[in-house]
């Protein structure tokens, strides 16, 4: 009898094990845990995401948060590494990300994306009297720049392959955007290629940086869901349209970006 007690239990702690290596439940609204909305960031990208003290502040925390009061949910910020936020949605360990992410070919393979909200302009910073002008100074001929950039975003992306394919350059990368402008600013490398309004703070907290009048692309933000959730993908979608017809998506950016 024992011996047959003792094979029922190792039966039903090895289908326990199995569920708990399966899927991520969803409830009703799509979320990884009842009653929350988690969502992965890099608050490392002002005005989009910061820290005030112990606090993630910024317009991506303010929107995610009218997001969650759309839903009924409470919002839970969890702060990673920027290249780490992609395989923290895919895997369900958060709902969603808000890290001023631009859609690309190569991240929608493993997320979804939800409509746009913002608009981002990738700029160059430069030291004052840089021989680099404008962005076709990167890719002239002979030339031989180091481009620093943030591991993961699409500056990353883009200069890895702009400057691999014109053979005129080398892509020094960095955890932190801030870790790029300090090798600026201590001459090891030329430029920092960034989102302009990250840009913007770093300028104005470094004496002898400025920011071409040229961009280097134009792109649009927007949240990352895990591929199978249509359900949570629908819900963001429809609390954004709603945000942005009562004036509060737009009302959120100004308060943090100023019309120039």
């Amino acid at each position: 009898m024992k011996k047959l007690l003792a094979l029922s239990m190792v039966a039903v702690m090895a289908a326990t094990s199995m569920i708990g290596c399966g899927k991520t439940e969803k409830n009703a609204n799509g979320t990884v845990k009842e009653g929350k909305l988690i969502m992965a960031t890099n608050a490392e990208f002002p005005p989009y995401e910061f820290r005030d003290g112990d606090k993630i502040v910024g317009i991506d925390a303010e929107i995610a948060e009218a997001i969650a009061s759309k839903l009924g949910l409470t919002l839970q910020i969890e702060d990673m590494a920027f290249d780490s936020i992609i395989t923290a949605v895919s895997g369900g360990k958060v709902d969603i990300g808000v890290a001023g992410m631009t859609v690309t070919k190569e991240r929608l393979k493993n997320v979804n994306f939800s409509d746009s909200y913002a608009t981002g302009i990738q700029a160059i910073i430069v030291k004052e009297g840089s021989d680099i002008t404008t962005v076709d100074d990167l890719f002239a001929e002979g030339t031989n720049h180091k481009i620093g950039v943030q591991t993961g975003t699409t500056g990353d992306i883009y200069c890895s392959g702009d400057a691999e394919d014109a053979g005129c350059g080398t892509v020094e990368k960095y955890n932190k955007g801030a870790d790029a402008v300090l090798a600026l600013t201590t001459g090891k490398i030329d430029c920092v290629v960034i989102d302009k309004q990250p840009a913007i703070e770093f300028v104005k907290a470094n004496e002898g940086l400025v920011i071409l009048d040229t961009e280097y692309a134009i792109e649009d933000y927007a949240i990352c869901i895990a591929k199978n959730n249509d359900v949570l993908t629908k819900k963001v979608n429809d609390a954004l349209k709603e945000l942005k017809d009562e004036g509060k998506l737009q009302e959120i950016i100004d308060k943090y970006i100023k019309a120039e």
